[in-house]
């Protein structure tokens, strides 16, 4: 008989909570079935009830690293399914008695059951952010109308991260934004009228993206990013079914924006509208602002790129 097979065997099996309880994975179920004796020191651990059903037979025990090292005595295969917490007490034993030299150890293997799917902590968003809505002593007092203004913030912050190319700031603000997405929707949930949840406006955006996109999802082709945007407008049209190529333009949004906006729906639409004449600044800032959006050049992101310019030459002036 080898030092291995003296020794024995130790499998920490680790679950992602963000998957359902009982899906695991084939060589989880198989070590499972193969061990001499399976441990859990949480009597509420969400995998025991599927287990039992598998008839995996679950011992409660929640041993010492020494304990452990000698269950295993024999060459048994032992599994624990650690706490949710990760049974830090235990893992800090066996590194000790590992780490001392004056034990044969059994061979110690992590084996992860389940892996969380892309979009996973997702759901840890929107599980603190209902935590905090029923706690918090501001959050649980806001509304749509008074956040409105954070999200137009966070909005031209993740803007000003994009322009500086600052990765770290991009990641930092696209979680703010997606906050203001998240916090929104569990406010929704609350409505006595018409309530909605964040599924719901996942749902809305899937179904919006599948139909808008027939040349992925559906039988239609498209080679070019201006086939995308041709199916994109049409399909868009045909749910909106607006009374003009305007309508849905957001006039509270920054000028720039505003004028360009409006010169690439006339343009899209095929329309050749003439600039109202008038005198002032007004008026010089809406031709400049289509000139730019015709020859596909951002005005806004312009301006503030020539904005950021003379504050520097402000500051170095100073």
């Amino acid at each position: 008989m080898n030092a291995v097979e003296e020794t024995g065997r130790i499998v920490l099996l680790t679950a992602s909570h963000r998957v359902a309880p009982g899906l695991l994975s084939w060589p989880a179920w198989q070590t499972l079935r193969g061990a001499d004796l399976v441990l859990c020191p949480d009597a509420a651990h969400p995998q025991l009830p599927y287990l039992r059903e598998a008839g995996i037979e679950v011992e409660l025990s929640e041993p010492d690293a020494q304990e452990l090292v000698e269950t295993c005595a024999g060459g048994r295969t032992v599994v624990v399914l650690p706490s949710g917490e990760g049974d830090r007490r235990l893992t800090d034993g066996l590194a000790r008695l590992a780490g001392s030299g004056r034990v044969s150890m059994p061979d110690l293997e992590l084996l992860p059951g389940s892996y969380d799917l892309p979009g996973a902590r997702l759901l840890d968003l929107v599980q603190v952010m209902d935590q905090i809505r029923r706690t918090c002593p501001w959050s649980s007092r806001q509304t749509h109308q008074g956040l409105a203004k954070y999200a137009l913030e966070e909005a031209y912050e993740l803007v000003e991260a994009v322009e500086a190319g600052d990765r770290d700031e991009l990641r930092e603000e696209l979680g703010d934004v997606l906050l203001q997405v998240v916090f929104h929707a569990r406010i929704a949930e609350e409505d006595e009228e018409e309530p909605f949840s964040v599924d719901d406006v996942a749902g809305g955006i899937v179904e919006k993206l599948i139909h808008r996109h027939p040349h992925v999802f559906g039988s239609e082709t498209a080679e070019t990013p201006e086939e995308v945007k041709e199916h994109w407008l049409r399909m868009k049209a045909v749910e909106k079914q607006r009374a003009s190529v305007t309508d849905g333009v957001p006039l509270g949004q920054p000028a720039l924006v505003l004028a360009a906006k409006l010169s690439s729906r006339a343009r899209t639409a095929g329309l050749s509208v003439p600039l109202p004449a008038g005198e002032g600044v007004g008026y010089r800032l809406l031709a400049l602002a289509v000139e730019a959006e015709a020859g596909g050049a951002d005005p806004e992101a312009a301006l503030r790129a020539a904005a950021r310019t003379y504050r520097e030459a402000i500051r170095s002036a100073e």
